[in-house]
């Protein structure tokens, strides 16, 4: 039978031949993605709407040629880790104030004294009076002029703390914060200023660079306020003055020992200093030993009153400060800013966590 066109012809049939097909090219990798951006540390609010006033800086301060050395930065940041505990301190011009173009009239001082077990921390806020024109500078001499004080009698007052002679340490206290007010009112004296125009509140802490030690001293004159954060509650450590004058003596939260002397002749003190004038304000004095997780909270009038007076700005920092351990500096700058509807004034603040 014939073979049909199609049909391969007969006989052997030889190798076959093809061509490799190429490997498939490899798929390209997908690009990375780009990471999301690190969440900003950013001034909330306390209330349903935000005060009236932007939360960042607007005007400047206006200066001039002989002003320059008077100029103050709209914020200050500060921290540091001895011992067992774990400090920050921050102070922030006002919303007020940032509006407005005015200086900043909170001052802050942190410094340490010595070296070692016996080195001294001190923390000074103060804070000037409304309506006074130079009462920015007031603040800073007030600090300043204490810084001096204490650091002229460090050894000795690191001696005291962390040998617990609390009646020394008050006398001593007592004598160095009248001679920084004596100050004060001569420097008011010398630029034709009464007293009152040119004076500041001054609120200081005391803290040991021994571990051993967890005495913590506060001591100073004038509004502002002092705080304890324990077992998520805060306590308010100074309370209001009596009406009448006389010596104070009580105990605080957690029965720690509270002094506040009114008009009180002291004895001798301990520390080298000139004769003080007579005190102008009550002198508060509190030494306390901390337990582990404490927060103390020291600041100046403008945290001071929305602590008291808006208890959702207490209740948020006892959230935010209250299991985590001390915050960086950004967060806990952006946590004293919290902002509450009534309270535009300068922040100045300074925390102390008990490790």
């Amino acid at each position: 039978m014939g073979r049909a066109p199609w049909e391969a012809p007969a006989g052997p049939v030889g190798p076959r031949t093809f061509a490799v097909r190429a490997p498939a090219a490899p798929l390209a990798p997908e690009p990375p993605q780009a990471p999301e951006p690190p969440v900003r540390p950013e001034a909330g609010h306390i209330g349903d709407r935000p005060p009236t006033y932007d939360a960042e800086p607007a005007a400047l301060p206006a200066s001039g040629p002989e002003d320059l050395d008077a100029l103050v930065p709209d914020t200050v940041l500060d921290g540091a880790r001895y011992g067992t505990y774990t400090l920050r301190a921050a102070s922030v011009r006002g919303d007020s104030a940032r509006f407005r173009g005015e200086p900043r009239r909170d001052a802050l001082l942190t410094a340490r004294f010595g070296t070692g077990d016996g080195a001294l921390v001190l923390v000074a806020v103060a804070g000037g009076a409304r309506g006074a024109e130079q009462t920015h500078r007031a603040a800073a001499d007030a600090c300043r002029w204490i810084g001096g004080s204490v650091a002229r009698s460090h050894a000795r007052l690191s001696d005291d703390i962390r040998q617990g002679r609390r009646g020394d340490l008050k006398s001593g206290l007592h004598r160095l914060t009248d001679r920084t007010y004596g100050k004060l009112r001569a420097r008011a004296a010398e630029l034709g200023l009464e007293p009152s125009a040119y004076t500041a509140g001054l609120r200081c802490l005391l803290l040991s660079a021994d571990p051993e030690c967890r005495t913590r001293v506060f001591f100073g004159t004038g509004p502002g306020g002092l705080f304890r954060l324990r077992d998520g509650a805060w306590q308010d450590l100074d309370p209001e003055l009596p009406a009448t004058g006389g010596a104070v003596r009580e105990q605080g939260p957690g029965g720690d020992r509270l002094t506040m002397d009114l008009q009180i002749t002291t004895p001798p003190s301990p520390y080298a200093e000139d004769p003080p004038p007579p005190p102008a304000e009550p002198f508060r004095f509190r030494a306390s030993v901390a337990r582990p997780g404490d927060t103390l909270l020291l600041c100046g009038n403008g945290l001071a009153e929305p602590m008291r007076g808006e208890p959702a700005l207490a209740e948020e920092l006892a959230r935010r400060w209250g299991a985590d351990g001390p915050p960086g500096l950004p967060a806990y700058l952006a946590d004293t800013q919290l902002r509450t509807k009534g309270y535009a004034d300068d922040r100045t603040s300074a925390a102390v966590w008990e490790a």
